[in-house]
């Protein structure tokens, strides 16, 4: 079960920052969310990968000392909205540099070196 885990990190990771390296906008935005997904799952398997186990000791399990911890949960739980929230602001900010820029392209130099344009003159 861990190697499924952590060969899930991984691709996520590897998957995330393959699109961050893209030259559009919306791309870059999906590298983000990979890459605060790979950490939401990264978080959520420190809290030990437990299978049918309660998140909190009951007073009545005499001795049972094998519960999940709740802690991890509540950290991606709280990662899931920010991340969700910062998507949305994201895409907003992408949204307005296209209709602003009428181009998704991220470096815009470029392609005025290729136009011929040159603005020392």
């Amino acid at each position: 079960m861990e190697i499924i885990v952590a060969s899930t990190v991984g691709i996520l990771t590897a998957g995330g920052v393959y699109l961050l390296l893209r030259l559009r906008t919306f791309p870059v935005i999906l590298g983000l969310t990979l890459l605060s997904y790979a950490v939401n799952v990264f978080l959520f398997a420190s809290g030990r990968l437990a299978i049918d186990q309660s998140p909190i000791l009951s007073p009545y399990s005499y001795g049972d000392t094998t519960y999940t911890d709740p802690l991890p949960q509540a950290l991606v739980l709280t990662a899931i909205v920010i991340s969700f929230g910062m998507t949305a602001v994201l895409v907003m900010i992408g949204l307005g540099a296209y209709l602003e820029a009428e181009s998704d392209r991220i470096d815009l130099e470029p392609e005025m070196a290729e136009s011929g344009k040159d603005d020392s003159a």
